[in-house]
């Protein structure tokens, strides 16, 4: 984990933040990263003008922005005392697009912040800004689940290892996902599951009356290609030593979208290392349908990657 050299922390009024405080303050000190914390006001809306008689909204705006920045500076003072090079920031407006022009701007390397929504409600555990960063955000993002402990004991890397989607782009996505995944569990002394999902195209098709195939030959067929994908995968983890790391590899035959919540949901997984968006939005675990189903279905922190070379649609103000 020593990739991560400027850390943005996001901090909500309204969220339990501690964890993800934790977690940022513990990064920093071991990569002697430089850490901000920042916080996303509101613009004061015009119809608020009926509360604010003794006070221009501008006025009530940046009495809402100092009080927010005096709050944060309380929060980071015993961690700037502990040897942390940390400092707060408050913008205003949408915030999804002022945190992505923040790390636009300072060039952040990573993002944590607190999952929004209610605890246990799974479909509510990542909401509009986690999920518009996942997306959009130039940078690694991390979404912390509110209560979680301070150890993350096992941990899920989501690869995509078909071979039919193989290109520098997957593999550098895929071993950017290893890289941080082996790392993590490394650090935290707890278990590493790897999972790649496939399915043989059109194999119902094939097992169908319509197509008269011998059922022996549609076997062999899905046989061989699970072959295809095993090898693929070996391929990937080839690149890593696990000699002194707790792991297991699943290789499972079906949709993502369902195998994949269902193995964090079996081995009480803490964490999920996966990738986002890739050229063909189309296969394994990048966000689209299949990346945003699977987190609607989790009950975990996770933290998404990007390929190299992504260009946020997000621009940095004023350009």
């Amino acid at each position: 984990m020593q990739r991560f050299k400027n850390i943005l922390l996001v901090d909500d009024a309204d969220a339990g933040n501690q964890a993800a405080l934790d977690r940022a303050v513990t990064l920093a000190k071991k990569n002697e990263a430089q850490l901000t914390v920042v916080r996303v006001v509101d613009q004061w809306p015009l119809q608020a003008h009926q509360f604010t008689e003794a006070m221009s909204l501008s006025d009530v705006h940046e009495f809402v922005v100092q009080a927010g920045r005096d709050q944060l500076e309380k929060l980071l003072a015993p961690v700037q005392q502990g040897g942390v090079r940390a400092g707060a920031k408050v913008l205003s407006g949408t915030p999804f697009l002022e945190i992505i022009r923040e790390v636009l701007r300072e060039k952040h390397d990573l993002v944590i912040m607190t999952a929004e929504g209610d605890e246990g409600l799974k479909a509510r555990l990542f909401g509009s800004t986690s999920l518009h960063l996942m997306r959009k955000c130039p940078c690694p993002v991390w979404v912390m689940k509110p209560t979680h402990g301070k150890r993350f004991a096992r941990i899920l890397a989501a690869v995509d290892t078909d071979p039919d989607e193989s290109d520098e782009e997957h593999d550098a996505l895929n071993t950017k996902i290893m890289d941080l995944a082996t790392s993590l569990a490394e650090r935290e002394q707890g278990e590493l599951h790897i999972v790649h999902a496939w399915t043989m195209f059109g194999e119902s098709l094939l097992r169908s009356k319509r197509a008269r195939l011998n059922e022996e030959q549609v076997d062999a067929w899905v046989l061989q290609e699970r072959q295809r994908h095993e090898s693929e995968l070996d391929r990937l983890l080839g690149k890593y030593t696990f000699d002194d790391l707790s792991h297991e590899v699943h290789l499972v035959k079906g949709k993502a979208t369902t195998l994949i919540p269902e193995l964090a949901n079996k081995k009480q997984i803490d964490l999920i290392v996966m990738g986002t968006v890739c050229r063909t939005g189309v296969a394994g675990f990048f966000i689209g349908n299949t990346a945003e189903s699977v987190l609607q279905q989790v009950d975990c922190s996770v933290l998404t990657v990007k390929p190299e070379g992504f260009v946020s649609p997000v621009k940095p103000e004023g350009t």
